[in-house]
């Protein structure tokens, strides 16, 4: 009895402190180049149940507009990793930042759980396998119950421990626990948001992919548009457009596959 009091007390002080978890994520959006997979540090900063992951620019860039600057924001919808969790509600959802407008998307899509007995020591932590479908792809996940937070990287969360390390079966996305920062820094700089559903999100990556450097909209503006290359040059709008669409064709391997976007 003294002992279950005695987890509970430590349970109950660790979800009251705020925590930072830095993942080194990998993504090969490019299948075509198996061996050049984008590299990223992302973190998930927890308190009270209630979590943000986001990557490194994207914190940064919170932090900027939180102080009434203007931060830099990525081109496009695809590819953004910038995940809200209320644990308690288990409510999840992406939040996909498009010219200016932060847009918000439910992930409705439940992570049914296998546990297995399988167990291995990852970093400093004893940790127990587990797997799930998500988004078209098999994971493999590890959790550990020395860090007690039902959280994890991106979307995934609802395991007995803190996911320590998650891959999808094809190897194509990873998310490995490299770091813990007790008393980390969270803030939500994202909460004027519009509503969104897995149709109207379509519809936002083809209008970038019609138009990738929203040239349209500043021509209506009467803001005149023009590109140079590194020698000074004058580029013709329409080459600059043309090789952004072939970078989005060839960097299409989303990790939500069951929603990949035919251009």
């Amino acid at each position: 009895m003294k002992f279950i009091i005695f987890f509970l007390g430590i349970s109950t002080f660790c979800f009251s402190q705020k925590f930072s978890f830095i993942y080194e994520t990998k993504c090969k959006l490019n299948l075509e180049k198996q061996d050049d997979a984008n590299s990223d540090h992302m973190i998930l900063d927890l308190k009270n149940n209630i979590s943000i992951f986001r990557d490194s620019l994207d914190k940064k860039n919170d932090s900027i507009k939180l102080n009434n600057g203007n931060g830099r924001f990525k081109m496009g919808v695809e590819n953004q990793f910038y995940v809200k969790k209320n644990l308690n509600q288990k409510r999840i959802e992406k939040v996909i930042t498009y010219l200016g407008t932060d847009y918000l998307l439910p992930i409705e899509e439940i992570l049914n759980w296998k546990i297995t007995s399988e167990q291995k020591i990852i970093g400093k932590y004893k940790s127990q396998k587990a797997e799930t479908n998500y988004g078209g792809r098999n994971w493999i996940a590890w959790f550990t119950t020395e860090l007690p937070f039902a959280d994890g990287p991106y979307i995934f969360s609802g395991l007995p421990g803190l996911i320590v390390s998650i891959q999808d079966s094809n190897n194509n996305y990873s998310f490995n626990l490299i770091e813990v920062k007790k008393s980390g820094n969270i803030f939500d700089a994202r909460t004027k948001t519009v509503k969104i559903d897995w149709k109207k999100y379509e519809t936002l990556a083809k209008s970038h992919f019609n138009d990738p450097y929203d040239v349209n909209s500043k021509l209506l503006m009467g803001k005149t548009v023009t590109f140079t290359d590194p020698k000074g040059n004058i580029m013709d709008i329409s080459i600059k457009n043309k090789e952004m669409q072939n970078n989005i064709l060839q960097e299409n391997n989303p990790i939500e596959l069951n929603h990949k976007i035919n251009y």
